[in-house]
């Protein structure tokens, strides 16, 4: 076999996107292919090390400036893209979102790092795979559970990919050499095969392990996930009931952690402290990524989610009521430190008013209760130039709540009237978003003012596994049982349980997604999942539709839901660039980048319907090609 010099911190896919900066090599050129050598994955060491970049690869979807979790929420009924201040990020994805166009830029979006990343990280799993038999084990079981682990992992990410792109290339093996040859394989050929491998690793990977490393319970969550997809919802029952009922997880009901003494706060807040997601104590972590500034390798100047999912609450224009001074400031030092209590946020993620306003239906709930979900109005007039003003009415603002504006004084409270509330007021889950150890105030080491510093995240929850099932359930028609699952999730945070079976519909589902999921779930990719199910079923939809395959592009469920929660989309609302937001429903599926198709020259990696090149489409492979 011939040796290739490969280094384990430096893999990069075979199928990957050109450099933004236009590079004319090849994407497949023998420099870029994987970097590990034959003679270093003949340890069990090595092919464990190869495991934990892949927690590394999953873990940078959360983090970071313009984390790519924004490009899957702004595709879906929950957010749009808040960042007002350009006209470049996906505001109007119809003009935005093309093959040829900039698919991978904090200021556009991540379409493109998802396709980069994704697929190399498939190249990884496909590392281990190929070199499963070089090193010597302690017993078969040491060995299949290494295989299973990266069987997972690869199930993992061709799961987002062909939910996010559709039929694409299905490389099962690792490659010696440059490929350009690659075609697109049928969607639901790659699936079944992610569902054989996961069938394989249930049986292997264990529960109890370190906290980030592959659990059993995460292998049949995905697995539950797959077979949703594959429309096989007996499966999914069974797989989400291994872990339900299997013993090993629980949904966290009781006070636990650092935070269990806070008595102005409850089990929703203790469930997601930084401090609280990997320890023992935690019986509903299925799979974790694990980010501190004590690690070697963690993100670069944190998480920064109190900077993407926060309003830009401090900007000069939010000003008070009589116009004129700037409401809110950022100074650390400042007397009322607001921006140390909720982060420096500039409104990249801005919340819909379905997903800020309209789901939350009572007021007992954990998740939209007071000091957890923060309103505009919970926070404070904290400008010193407020308290010295001369003028009594002005200076008595200081330190009381933000006032709701209306319609006769929006023209003074903000500098563009309403189009500036689309970036500056909304309110989030600061129980979520709030990165911080046991302090009252942020600390981050990386920012001053705070943007949140690392920290552990959920991808794989209990409380989701719920939600599967009883869609799964859903999909059978069998509501009761579907209702029960749900009220699993709102029983244990303290929302009032459903009680009507017969109203409980796909909707039901994700209104409860929306609700549990902020940040955990990528929207975009669910709802494309949702979406085929219903083509290829015909069952029909709650709101009186039936779809199919053969206009998929055209006519599909991701859409119809988005623009019946979505204002923003619905009304093609304008920012003060004037740019209108929009999408359609092509949609559906992202444009598979253009250069990863121009150096594919002797095979085709089909485009997606609704974008320039689709008409130069060959059937896409139906088989698994060696």
């Amino acid at each position: 076999m011939k040796k290739i010099t490969l280094k384990v911190a430096a893999v990069v896919a075979s199928i990957s996107l050109l450099a933004a900066n236009g590079c004319k090599k090849s994407f497949l050129d023998s420099d870029q292919l994987s970097q590990y050598s034959p003679d270093n994955l003949n340890n069990v060491d090595a092919l464990k090390g190869v495991l934990n970049a892949l927690g590394k690869a999953a873990r940078g979807e959360f983090f970071g400036d313009a984390a790519p979790m924004l490009s899957e929420s702004i595709f879906s009924d929950v957010a749009v893209e808040g960042t007002t201040d350009k006209a470049t990020p996906a505001q109007n994805l119809v003009s935005l979102i093309t093959p040829d166009a900039n698919l991978n830029s904090d200021d556009f979006n991540k379409i493109g790092w998802y396709w980069t990343n994704f697929f190399a990280a498939v190249r990884s799993a496909n590392t281990i795979i190929s070199n499963i038999d070089r090193p010597t084990y302690s017993s078969d079981a040491q060995k299949n559970e290494i295989l299973g682990a990266a069987y997972f992992y690869r199930a993992y990410f061709y799961y987002r990919l062909v939910h996010e792109f559709g039929d694409v290339p299905l490389q099962l093996k690792d490659l010696s050499a440059p490929k350009y040859d690659f075609y697109s394989t049928k969607r639901e050929v790659i699936l079944k095969k992610m569902k054989e491998d996961l069938e394989f690793a249930q049986l292997w990977v264990k529960d109890g392990v370190n906290k980030g490393d592959v659990t059993n319970g995460a292998v049949n969550h995905l697995l539950a996930k797959i077979d949703l997809a594959l429309g096989d919802f007996d499966g999914a029952i069974a797989a989400s009931s291994r872990v339900i009922d299997g013993g090993k997880y629980a949904l966290m009901k009781s006070r636990f952690g650092s935070t269990a003494a806070d008595l102005t706060k409850n089990v929703v807040w203790d469930l997601h402290r930084m401090d609280n997601k990997a320890i023992r104590a935690n019986k509903e972590a299925l799979f974790l990524v694990i980010d501190r500034q004590t690690l070697q390798g963690r993100t670069d100047l944190g998480s920064q989610l109190m900077r993407n999912t926060v309003p830009a609450w401090h900007f000069a224009n939010l000003k008070i009521p009589q116009g004129g001074l700037q409401a809110i400031v950022d100074a650390v030092n400042a007397e009322i430190p607001l921006t140390r209590m909720y982060g420096r946020g500039i409104g990249r993620y801005r919340g819909t008013y379905y997903s800020t306003k309209e789901i939350w239906t009572d007021n007992t709930d954990y998740r939209h209760a007071k000091g957890m979900w923060m309103d505009m109005t919970d926070l404070v007039y904290n400008n010193p130039a407020i308290k010295a003003s001369k003028d009594p009415a002005i200076s008595s603002l200081y330190g009381k709540p933000i006032q709701q504006f209306t319609n006769q004084n929006i023209d003074k409270v903000f500098t563009n009237g309403s189009l500036d509330t689309i970036r500056h007021w909304f309110g989030w889950p600061h129980y979520k978003v709030f990165i911080n150890s046991t302090n009252p105030y942020a600390e981050d080491p990386n920012w001053n003012p705070p943007r949140g510093t690392n920290t552990d995240w959920y991808v794989f929850r209990l409380a989701e596994t719920y939600l599967l099932r009883a869609e799964a359930y859903i999909w059978k028609g069998q509501q009761a049982q579907a209702m029960a699952d749900i009220n699993a999730v709102r029983g244990r945070a303290n929302a009032q349980l459903l009680q009507n079976a017969a109203k409980v519909n796909i909707g039901t589902v994700l209104d409860e997604r929306a609700r549990e999921l902020f940040w955990e779930e990528a929207r975009k990719t669910e709802l494309t999942r949702i979406a085929y199910i219903f083509a290829q079923t015909g069952i029909p939809a709650y709101n009186g539709k039936t779809y199919s395959m053969t206009n998929f592009a055209q006519n599909n469920f991701f859409y119809d839901r988005i623009i019946e929660k979505n204002s923003f989309y619905r009304n093609k609302v304008p920012t003060v660039q004037g740019v209108h937001y929009e999408i359609a429903p092509y949609h559906v599926l992202w444009p598979v980048p253009a250069s990863a198709q121009r150096f594919n020259t002797n095979g085709m990696i089909n485009q997606n319907q609704g974008y320039a090149g689709a008409e130069n489409n060959v059937p896409p492979l139906d088989k698994i090609i060696d």
